[in-house]
């Protein structure tokens, strides 16, 4: 039923994508912000009582309903399946962003690809070269296919089925909903929401490294991972990024930028020789990058589903 529910709600929105800004969303978005209000009094255990007051309001109706189906006939299950793992799952949820900056940047109009890109990432792109904007889209593609896509199919294979799919959603985005906001920023109350997230992640961000690995340049990418994954103040989005970026050949990340022949603060000193900072291997992110990104994503995907199915027919058989 795993297999299936994931194979057809994929299928399904490749036909009707699902708006980021869907009714669903919204419902969580609002969600999180009456619990900060209510519970926000400045303290870290406020932010663990709202965290655990909204993951019972979105995961006790989810297993509920899914228990009633499951009781009044399997296929009625499967559909409620399908219908989770859909708003769960944002495979093309920005995929036009990506898109339209890939078709900006292969015509050459460098500026409506910076305006794009400002409006996905939320960041300031207007003296950003063509390098950049490249590399800024394909760590934004790779991180975002993870959290919407992989995160959600390991949680969705998981005993808790359709509730684990919430769960690592609504997870997801309290992590950032009350952490980055200017008025959350360096408070206690978001302090949970992102070591739950730290915890709920870390078994899937590894298995999504694994699979950026296997279908891409294997050496490189655990070589990148071993090494360079420490570099990012975020470890999840480290081991992603290292992965992937060898996976593809790719040096990401501004970590490294500071590694060049002029002597840095990041330099050692052995003997009187300045000895440089070691980079990655791979090369600078280019317009043909974000190719490169979308055909890992694919592979990956695949395999993915091929593990599901196989897994499936374990449980079948067994």
């Amino acid at each position: 039923m795993t297999f299936l529910s994931i194979l057809f709600a994929l299928l399904f929105e490749q036909f009707k994508p699902l708006r980021a800004d869907n009714p669903m969303y919204a419902a969580i978005k609002q969600l999180a912000a009456r619990m900060e209000a209510t519970f926000n009094a400045g303290q870290e255990r406020h932010g663990r009582m709202a965290w655990i007051v909204t993951m019972l309001l979105m995961l006790i109706p989810t297993a509920l309903i899914y228990w009633i189906c499951l009781r009044i006939n399997p296929l009625a299950a499967l559909l409620w399946n399908i219908l989770i793992v859909y708003l769960t799952l944002g495979f093309r949820h920005y995929s036009h962003y990506f898109t339209s900056i890939q078709l900006a940047l292969n015509s050459g109009d460098e500026a409506t690809a910076r305006r794009l890109l400002a409006e996905w990432t939320k960041q300031d792109t207007t003296t950003m070269s063509v390098a950049e904007v490249s590399r800024v889209a394909v760590e934004k593609a790779l991180i975002t296919t993870h959290r919407n896509v992989f995160g959600v199919f390991f949680w969705f294979a998981m005993p808790l089925g359709p509730a684990g799919a919430v769960l690592y959603r609504v997870s997801e985005y309290l992590a950032r909903a009350w952490n980055e906001p200017e008025h959350l920023k360096n408070e206690a109350f978001g302090r949970f929401a992102t070591k739950a997230f730290y915890c709920i992640d870390w078994v899937p961000a590894r298995l999504t490294a694994i699979a950026f690995a296997i279908v891409g340049n294997f050496e490189d990418a655990i070589y990148a991972w071993r090494n360079f994954a420490h570099r990012w103040p975020d470890e999840a989005i480290g081991i992603i990024l290292s992965a992937g970026g060898g996976a593809m050949g790719l040096r990401l990340g501004t970590a490294f930028e500071t590694a060049s022949s002029v002597p840095t603060a990041d330099a050692t000193t052995v003997d009187s020789i300045s000895v440089e900072p070691e980079i990655p291997p791979g090369e600078e992110a280019t317009v043909r990058a974000l190719q490169s990104t979308v055909g890992l994503v694919w592979r990956a995907l695949l395999l993915w589903m091929l593990l599901l199915l196989l897994l499936s027919f374990a449980v079948w058989l067994g």
